[in-house]
């Protein structure tokens, strides 16, 4: 009986840590929202992906460390690792995170800018010199 009880805590941990596992998934999908302009489609996508991902991983840790079966801590558990993710996690790594996202991209944006420069200056003339070659006109009727 002890032996029962510990298998069915330790499967209850298990899915306290899948719950948490779906938490963090559920935040990665924020952050990129947050951080990345995306049309309505792509958003679509994601919460596809999202949900496909989340069953995924509550399918395999069924299979892998109950064999399949369903019982109500299991669900008791999930609810609670996202809860606690979601109360005492989300909003630090939230903001931790896009901080850093948006940090990158600006320091991505002047490293293009200064990569682009001397492009820019090689290309600038060779625009030039093609209006000119391609504008000069030969009137022939004159």
């Amino acid at each position: 009986m002890n032996e029962i009880v510990t298998n069915q805590a330790y499967l209850f941990l298990i899915f306290i840590l899948n719950g948490i596992l779906i938490g963090i998934l559920f935040d990665v999908f924020r952050i990129l929202r947050r951080s990345f302009k995306t049309p309505n489609f792509v958003t679509y996508i994601e919460d596809i992906i999202f949900w496909l991902a989340s069953t995924l991983s509550i399918i395999y840790s069924l299979f892998v460390f109950n064999n399949g079966e369903i019982r109500g801590y299991i669900f008791i558990g999930l609810i609670f690792g996202i809860v606690t993710y979601m109360l005492f996690f989300s909003k630090i790594i939230m903001k931790i995170s896009i901080k850093i996202i948006l940090f990158l991209k600006q320091v991505f944006k002047f490293l293009y800018k200064i990569l682009s420069y001397p492009v820019k200056i090689i290309l600038n003339p060779l625009k030039f010199l093609m209006k000119k070659l391609f504008s000069f006109k030969i009137d022939i009727k004159k």
